[in-house]
This record gives structure tokens, sequence and C-alpha cells, in this order.
């Protein structure tokens, strides 16, 4: 196995350096009000929306060597979590000419003395402060995919497997391996073990350098100080680690080589951990009582000053103080050691810059080995949740009430088994839609992690999707058919029972496609779900069975709603082209006065064909996957 992909074996090395890093975005007037309006322009002016700059990191300079852990503190909303994504390269990330570029994002990011490139990015690990993981997948499978995903193709399968357990072993997961992750709502590992997950994740690819964004975030002392304990171990391996932190204990502190202090985005001290205390002594603020230090420095980030045991006061201009002692004393000495060049062999260079004979383009797995990978994921996960008893209980009340409504009807009772027909349309639009609502919201967050990690591309995951989704989504409807067809004796005959099946599970896939595409555009499960309701309301009232003739105004309508068309091809799977309803009803074959024959004759053997009705939901099946996958291309 190449050493570069053990994950015992020392990483190429990696001085990370940041130089004057500022950050700032642009924020529009709540109001939607034009920057004239607000400042009382003449109503025939025109004006430009008001956009307000906000700075979220003011110059920011430091750097880490190999081996070295620095600790980035500040209290919440200090710029902690921007500046890691800054140097992880995750700001509104662009590409031009294979060099980084960000919107908003200024000053130097360096790696070995070079701006960062995609190669680079390849080399580093970013964990990010909530465990985003699947939580049906044990250990070993999360990791065993990830490997399988993110390791290059010169590696066989038994070599990425062989790299997972040695990173599973690495950060002594051993124990909890084939125990599921879970999440709030699922019991799975402990929260450290699902964090030192989370941090296995990125070891697989053997970074240079790591990431974390409040890992000890949840976590009592004893479990953070383990998790720390793990992080000095890979540092020691030779890697460069960058962690935010929000109130370390005393003895996590004392594992950090280097500290960064920031304060609403301004930096109030970097240096080495130990020497903090005599810097802030040396500038006048002095505990009164032995204290963590790493409280003592989040207090004067949060502009407060203990005097003793009992009580703190705000001292007047104190963040500007500390600021303006900073730029002073500290910031020339920090530029200056940031900007001599440290030496590093020209091969470790040239790998890390993607220049070398093992350059990341080569490594990077098939389309097709891609789509394999990710659906033998998706059909591990997806089972737990299309399988749990209370969907396979709600889908077989649902069939056993439905067939003991209309147990036996008769096949004279027109109007009864339109209505049995009708139900089934209502059931099986809502329920697939609802679902698929939840199916790219809930995943979002995983879906963006692993992009950015380059693990595999648009298509491949949503195809994987879409594959996946296919014998979960249509096993259910079947049960349910089988149920209510033969309790109520729907026409009895095979051909006529598979012919409603295929029309049944052709309807829960396009009205699937309607819940995903919602789900993909507005990426909000909850508003999606409102506009499901919204749209299935409207598709079920032009269906034609509340309402025979739709008023002009509203139909339209019927002719996108998926219930129109599975309705009228239920009706004619069990009744033909409409003359056997015509004579069932009493109707004359040019139709009669009631407003059942008119529905017949307008309707059910007037307007729509059985070819028409199955194009248009052909069209809609693959129109709403389409209309998906092009409202997840837009996520960033």
């Amino acid at each position: 196995m190449p050493a570069s992909n053990d994950v015992s074996s020392p990483s190429l090395p990696l001085t990370l350096k940041f130089v004057d890093v500022s950050y700032r975005v642009k924020m529009a007037d709540k109001n939607g009000n034009t920057m004239g309006r607000v400042f009382g322009c003449g109503a025939g002016e025109t004006s430009a929306p008001a956009v307000q700059e906000r700075n979220i990191l003011h110059g920011i300079t430091g750097m880490v060597s190999p081996g070295e852990i620095l600790a980035i503190l500040g209290p919440s909303g200090s710029g902690k979590s921007t500046l890691l994504n800054a140097l992880a390269g995750r700001l509104q990330v662009r590409f031009l000419a294979g060099r980084l570029q960000g919107n908003g994002l200024t000053g130097s990011v360096l790696a070995n003395g070079r701006k960062l490139t995609r190669p680079v990015l390849r080399r580093t690990g970013f964990v990010t402060q909530d465990d985003v993981l699947y939580p049906h997948l044990t250990v070993r499978e999360t990791l065993i995919f990830c490997s399988l995903l993110r390791l290059p193709l010169s590696l066989s399968k038994q070599e990425k497997i062989a790299v997972a357990e040695s990173v599973i072993a690495e950060l002594g997961l051993g124990k909890c391996q084939d125990t599921i992750i879970g999440n709030a709502f699922i019991r799975g590992v402990s929260g450290g073990e699902r964090k030192r997950v989370s941090i296995a994740h990125e070891m697989l690819i053997n970074p240079s350098l790591l990431i974390l964004d409040e890992p000890t975030s949840g976590l009592d002392s004893t479990a953070a100080h383990r998790l720390v304990s793990t992080m000095a171990g890979l540092a020691h391996k030779g890697k460069t680690i960058v962690t935010s932190i929000h109130q370390p204990s005393s003895r996590v502190y004392q594992t950090f080589d280097s500290v960064l202090l920031l304060s609403e985005g301004r930096c109030l001290y970097y240096g080495k951990g130990s020497e903090a205390m005599s810097y802030f002594e040396s500038i006048g603020f002095t505990p009164s009582f032995p204290m963590n230090p790493a409280d003592f420095l989040l207090d004067l980030a949060n502009g407060v000053y203990q005097v003793d045991n009992t009580s703190e006061v705000d001292k007047p201009n104190m963040k500007q103080t500390l600021i303006s002692s900073y730029n002073t004393l500290l910031a020339p000495r920090v530029k200056t050691a940031c900007m001599e060049s440290t030496c590093t062999k020209e091969r470790e260079t040239m790998l890390l810059s993607g220049e070398g004979k093992h350059s990341s383009k080569t490594s990077l797995l098939s389309w097709c080995n891609q789509l394999t990978i990710l659906l033998q994921r998706n059909l591990k996960e997806r089972k737990h949740e299309t399988f749990n008893a209370l969907r396979v209980f709600q889908v077989i009340t649902a069939a056993m009430l439905a067939g003991l409504m209309w147990w036996h009807s008769d096949y004279r009772d027109v109007q009864d088994r339109l209505g049995l027909l009708f139900f089934i349309s209502i059931f099986w639009g809502v329920f697939p839609s609802f679902n698929a609502v939840f199916a790219f919201p809930q995943e979002r967050a995983i879906f963006l992690k692993e992009r950015a990690s380059g693990m595999y591309t648009l298509s491949s995951y949503f195809m994987a999707r879409i594959v996946g989704d296919l014998p979960m989504e249509l096993i259910l409807p079947t049960i349910f058919l089988t149920v209510a067809y033969w309790m109520a004796e729907l026409k009895p005959e095979l051909g006529a029972f598979l012919l409603t099946l295929l029309v049944l599970l052709g309807y829960v896939l396009v009205s699937q496609g309607l819940g995903l595409a919602l789900g993909a555009a507005i990426m909000d499960a909850k508003q999606a779900s409102t506009i499901v309701t919204v749209a299935m309301l409207a598709f079920v009232l032009t269906g034609g069975f509340y309402v025979h003739k739709v008023p002009s105004c509203m139909a339209w309508i019927k002719y996108i709603s998926t219930t129109f068309y599975s309705y009228r091809l239920f009706i004619n799977v069990q009744y033909g082209s409409g003359e056997k309803i015509w004579s069932l009803l009493g109707c004359s074959s040019h139709g009669g006065a009631r407003a059942s024959c008119r529905f017949v004759e307008e309707d059910v053997a007037g307007q729509i064909s059985p070819a028409y009705s199955i194009g248009a939901l052909l069209f809609m099946f693959v129109g709403y996957r389409l209309l998906a996958y092009l409202a997840l291309r837009r996520i960033k």
C-alpha cells in the first residue's frame, strides 16, 4: 500500500500561513428599501437596493507548522468558523486558472509559500462543528464507504478497506465499529465517538492539513481531553492542525502549541499558548487569582475583566486597548515571521501543488464506480427509513380500511368503485410526494460536505438516489394494492390487476418526483411540504371525481395534475373506454342529462385517451426529476 495513503505514515509537511485575511459580506436592507428611499430621495429617483457591507474578519495574520496545533479562541460570533472556512478554501469558492478566488475575501492564505490550489485542498481535511453522518450506518460502514469514494483508483478495494480499518484502530474506534452512528432520535455511539468518526472521515486521505470547527462542543471535560489528545497524537505524526474551540479546560489548553484570540473579527493575541498570560500581564491585564488561562482570555475577548472572585467590571474601551496593543506590540513581529520563507523540499511542494506525477486528476473515481458505491450506501441507509414499522403499519392499515369499506363491491356499483379508484389516486399522490419532500433537505448538510471534499459528482449522487429509491418506494404500494384490490373484488382478472399495479407504480414515481423537485428547489422541508399540500389539493379538486365540470378559470390545472391522468387510467383498466360505464349508469350512447353521464362522455370517453395519459405521466416523471437535478446544481 502506498505510504501516502497509510494513516500511520507521516504526512507531506505543510506550513500554513495567512496574512491580512479579511472577509466581508453584503447585506441587503431587510425591508427591501433602496438607499435613496432610506435617505429620503425623491420618488422619481431611481437607486440601487440598499446593500450594507459587514466586516466579519479584519486583517488576521498567523501561521502553523507541521506537528503543531493552532487553537482559535473567541466568544460566539467572533469569526472563528469564518476564519476556518477561509483557511480551508470554503468561502464562496471559485477557481480561475486553477487558483482559488473568493468574493469578499482578501489577504493571502499560503500552503508552503504557494497559493491554495485544488490539489492542496484535496490534502486538507475539514471537520465541521456538527457531526454530519448517516445515522443508520455503522462506524465501519461509514468509513469504508468514505474510503471507497475518496481514495484513488490506484488502490484496490481491499487496500481501501484496509485503510479504513487502520483509521478505526488509530482513532480508537474498534470497540464501537459495529454500532450505528445514530443521532438525536436514534440511539448510537456516544458524542465523543461520533466526533472521532467525523475526524476519521477526514483522516482517510491522510491529510497534510486538518481543520476542525469546535470539535469539543457538547463533550464533557474527560471526553474533550481524550479527543484533543488524539489530535495531539496526529500532530506528532507531522500533520498541521488548526482548530477552533469555545471553552477549553486548562489541561486541554496546555495541549495547544499556538493560540489565536479573536473578538468581533479582530485579533487580540497570536503566539504560543504558554506565553499568553505573560503578554496580557505586560499590558496591564492580570487575573487577581489563579484561573484557567482560556477562561481569562475569553473574558478579555468579551470585554470583561475579573477583579476578584466575586465581581467583574467592564473596563471602558477595553477591547480597543487590547486591539491597539496587539497592533503595536505583536502584529509587526507576527507579520515578519510569516513573511520569512520556510524551507520545504521541492518534491513535497510539487506534490502538494499537484505538479508531481501523482497528480490528483488521475486519482478520481470513475462515474460508474461512484454510482455503484453510492447506490450500495443509499440502499443500506434508506432501508431503515422506508421499511420502518410505523410506515408499514400506516400503509397496511390504509389498505385494510379501503378493503373493508369497499368489501366485495359490485361491478355494477360504478359510483362506489370510482370512489375507491379516486381514493387510491389521492392516497398514493399524497403519501410519496410528502415523503420525498424531505429527501434532499435532510441530506443537504451531508451532500454539501461530501461535495466540498470532492467525493463524487452531482450526477452520480442524483442518479444513485433516483435508482436506489425505485425498489424501496415500489414495494409498499404493491402491498397496498394487493390487499385492497382483492378485498374490494375489483376486476377479478390477473391482467387487470397487473395493469392497475403498473399504473399505480408509475403514478407513485411521478408523485415522488414532484416531492423531490419541490424539496430540492426550496430546500426547506416545512415550506416545501406546504407547497405540496396546496399542489395536491388543486390536483385532487380538478381530478374529475368531486367536480365533473371544472370552472374554465381552473380547468388548465387538471392538465398538469398527476391525479387527473392516473384516475382515468384506473377507470380505463376497470371499465374500458366508457361503453360499459354508459350502460351501467343507464346512459344513452350520446350521454345524458345526469352529471355522471356527462362525466363519462366528456372525460372518460372523450377528451383524454389512455396513450395521452401515459405520455403525460412519462413527461412528468422525467420533468420533475430534471427540475430536481437543476435545483441541486445551484446549491453551493
